[in-house]
């Protein structure tokens, strides 16, 4: 692993096939690609979660990393979120779609909501929070609009087609799990005006930016959060249930999402801020 005081070693370019399209998956997404091939890639910061997974989905090629292994076993703050990052890039992945579960903060969302986020609040810790750690040039990249902009249109456009409720925009708060929050907590959440909260996607939305790739949280409601009009504990088993009662019609959205997504060529990338956020900015070491 990486120290402040050592640079980034120089990785090989990962054997096996490239992908354009990046998919993060959580709890029963592991199947997310029926016909693949399993791309074994290294990192500066350790191995990704699990090996990627690379094969076509409406004709685009997508690469597939289970978030938290599979087998679900890797909690929230102990994901290697750098190195999946990193991994995704390595192939050529330079879109990233991120479908996760979520409590809803809004009483008339409720389970099987789809929510697009459009901002997010990190109450995270103790996680890595940047690959630019060693000494060296410093980087500070944009994040006032954490998502990008056209992969969240093309999202909510694909979720429209589905007969899931569709909210498209909101503020997911991020929290640190592996715990779910208190009623107080929740509560706070809500006055703060927040609309959903979930234990991933930061700092994966964050590290997006820092390697330049486009970044769309894609959102399950699983449960109403404990402090939402007196709601009931949320509790593991009814999260996972309800996100496998929804997992086929979240996947068919993923799949329209995935046909549906700008096919950028190196000399489009002005057409995406994300694919800008290092622009006239100094960075210590190559990107892959």
């Amino acid at each position: 692993m990486m120290t402040d005081q050592v640079p980034l070693p120089t990785m090989p370019d990962p054997a096996g096939p490239r992908a354009e399209i990046g998919v993060i998956g959580g709890s029963g997404l592991y199947e997310f690609l029926d016909d693949h091939e399993t791309v074994d890639v290294d990192t500066p910061f350790g191995r990704p979660s699990d090996p990627l997974v690379v094969g076509e989905v409406e004709g685009r090629t997508v690469a597939f990393v289970a978030r938290h292994g599979k087998g679900h076993r890797f909690a929230p703050h102990k994901v290697n979120y750098r190195a999946n990052l990193w991994a995704l890039r390595a192939v050529g992945v330079r879109q990233v779609l991120s479908p996760c579960a979520v409590g809803s903060l809004r009483p008339e969302h409720g389970p099987g909501t789809i929510v697009v986020p459009d901002q997010v609040v990190d109450r995270t810790w103790g996680r890595p929070h940047t690959i630019y750690e060693q000494e060296g040039p410093v980087v500070h990249v944009g994040f006032a609009d954490p998502y990008c902009p056209n992969g969240r249109q093309v999202a909510i456009d694909a979720a429209r087609l589905s007969d899931l409720q569709v909210v498209p925009e909101g503020t997911l708060v991020v929290v640190n799990g592996p715990r779910f929050s208190s009623r107080a907590e929740s509560v706070m959440h809500q006055q703060a005006g927040f609309g959903i909260v979930g234990m991933t996607t930061m700092p994966e939305a964050a590290l997006a930016r820092e390697l330049a790739m486009c970044f769309t949280t894609i959102a399950m409601v699983t449960d109403h959060d404990a402090g939402v009009e007196g709601g009931e504990a949320v509790t593991h088993e009814e999260v996972l249930r309800v996100f496998a009662s929804n997992v086929e019609r979240l996947s068919s959205v993923l799949h329209d999402a995935i046909g549906q997504m700008p096919a950028y060529e190196a000399d489009d990338v002005a057409t995406c801020p994300c694919r800008r956020s290092l622009d006239g900015l100094e960075l210590p070491f190559t990107l892959p």
